[in-house]
């Protein structure tokens, strides 16, 4: 059944129940939706329905009522859990549910809470759980944000800009608990990329422009996740004095409150990237095998730089040609130029 669009007969949804992103990056350009429900009606509840990787995101959004943990691992079905977790949401009273992945069990907790209108891209085949079923057209609607402002009948020219809240008080304890120098202009690595390799610009390349940026004066952190860690301490010793890899060593809010603060941020294509842009510092990206046309940083500063080959976007966890050039041959002094 496809409705014509997420308003009812009486008017605005009230309480909404949205089913989040598991990926960061999907997160933050979420919050597209939570704007723009709530730039038509102010007084509207939005709870979102979120993994252990990403609710802790919307403490920061100020759009969101609530986050409501799933306590699944990727790729967990969850059947029981999914059904048990709906039947006790019911009471809220939810009059819409808006479920942004496309798998089949990311629409049972919304139909299990019974909720009334459950709005949705056709996906994994869940016409039975989906009673408002949009069809994808990736042509008309190329960018993440586009898909995502599409279910709330919405075009990217109504598009308002993520923006996560900053905690002073947080980020003031965190760099006196590590005696972080932020007397120098910082510049934030994110040499990251939880998707797979064929996202990360390698750990050389973020040295050699690290050295330089150095001997220019400035600063250099370096963020990510537990998985970054190794990474991070390569390129920080790499670069030596006027380097901190902080990779693994702060909580998804800290890295919130640490971008911040950076002069610009060099970053692959990845969670953090998103982050930064939504915190407001300019960003210079690092694309190869995925592409701005598709998830872009949403700042009004932000600088794509890429080799444009042939063989790019192929988005792939890993080369499939086993060369990686749309990164290996992307060079520290084109990024540098950016900065």
């Amino acid at each position: 059944m496809v409705h014509d669009g997420i308003l009812n007969s009486t008017g605005q949804p009230q309480r909404v129940l949205v089913v989040g992103p598991a990926w960061v990056g999907d997160m933050v350009m979420s919050q597209v939706i939570y704007s723009g429900l709530r730039a038509d009606n102010p007084d509207i509840e939005i709870d979102i329905l979120a993994p252990r990787a990403t609710l802790s995101l919307v403490q920061r959004m100020s759009e969101v009522n609530r986050g409501i943990l799933i306590d699944q691992k990727h790729g967990q079905f969850g059947f029981g859990y999914r059904r048990a977790l709906g039947s006790r949401l019911r009471e809220n009273g939810y009059d819409l549910a808006i479920v942004t992945p496309n798998s089949l069990k990311s629409a049972l907790v919304p139909f299990f809470a019974d909720i009334p209108h459950r709005v949705g891209f056709l996906g994994e085949y869940r016409y039975f759980l989906l009673n408002d079923i949009r069809l994808l057209d990736k042509r008309r609607l190329p960018l993440m944000t586009d898909r995502f402002l599409a279910l709330i009948d919405k075009s990217g020219k109504e598009m308002i800009r993520p923006k996560l809240l900053v905690d002073d008080t947080n980020q003031r304890r965190f760099i006196e608990e590590n005696q972080l120098d932020t007397s120098r202009p910082l510049v934030g690595f994110c040499p990251g990329a939880e998707f797979g390799d064929a996202k990360k610009w390698p750990e050389e390349h973020y040295a050699e422009l690290g050295r330089r940026i150095v001997d220019s004066g400035r600063e250099v952190w370096i963020l990510g996740s537990p998985a970054d860690e190794n990474t991070g301490q390569v390129i920080a010793d790499a670069i030596g004095p006027g380097c901190v890899n902080l990779a693994g060593k702060t909580s998804l809010l800290d890295a919130i409150d640490l971008l911040a603060l950076c002069d610009r941020v060099v970053t692959n294509d990845s969670g953090l990237m998103h982050v930064a842009a939504a915190v407001g510092a300019p960003v210079t990206a690092v694309y190869g095998s995925t592409s701005p046309g598709f998830t872009p940083p949403l700042s009004s500063d932000a600088r794509i730089v890429s080799l444009g080959l042939d063989c790019s976007p192929c988005f792939k966890r890993q080369c499939p040609l086993g060369h990686k050039n749309c990164l290996n041959q992307l060079l520290p002094e084109q990024v540098e130029q950016s900065l």
